[in-house]
């Protein structure tokens, strides 16, 4: 398989996603379920998403559609569309699968998931992450990972705007 196929193979739609599940489950392999829009990669994202996938065998990351994003963030996001995203993040050796979703919230593709372990930034609290109920409620773990400071796609996108005044 070549190496662009190999990236594009590890970005799944929704059906992809549950069947590859169902094979993880099989081998009890540890599952661990991240999501965010991640729209320019940067060290923060790189760290977080490295210590997330420390914590099990196989790292799925939900990201935001551009429509989601776009709702979420306003009018100048996303910065990069949900393919170049979704390829960026699928770029990473730690990653296993990228799936993409356009609600406002991963809540249904928690609920697919089943995941082991429920991981956002320690800017949240376990009981606002959602999916919390989910993953508790199977006897999974929810974890907050601490933000490299300094680093944020917000605060990029405002030093480029201005370097550009």
């Amino acid at each position: 398989m070549k190496k662009l196929e190999f990236l594009s193979s590890k970005i799944l739609d929704r059906e992809q996603l549950r069947r590859a599940c169902v094979l993880w489950n099989f081998k009890n392999m540890k599952v661990v379920f991240t999501n965010g829009c991640f729209d320019i990669l940067h060290l923060g994202h790189i760290e977080y998403l490295a210590k997330a996938a420390n914590l099990g065998d196989v790292l799925v990351i939900g990201l935001n559609s551009d429509l989601s994003v776009h709702r979420i963030k306003g009018d100048s996001r996303p910065i990069n569309d949900e393919h170049s995203r979704s390829m960026v993040l699928a770029a990473l050796g730690f990653v296993t699968a990228v799936v993409l979703f356009d609600e406002e919230t991963p809540y249904e593709l928690i609920k697919t998931i089943q995941p082991d372990v429920l991981v956002k930034g320690r800017d949240y609290k376990p009981k606002e992450i959602v999916g919390h109920d989910i993953v508790l409620g199977k006897g999974g773990k929810v974890k907050t990972i601490e933000l490299t400071p300094g680093y944020s796609t917000t605060g990029i996108e405002q030093k480029i705007l201005k370097l550009h005044q």
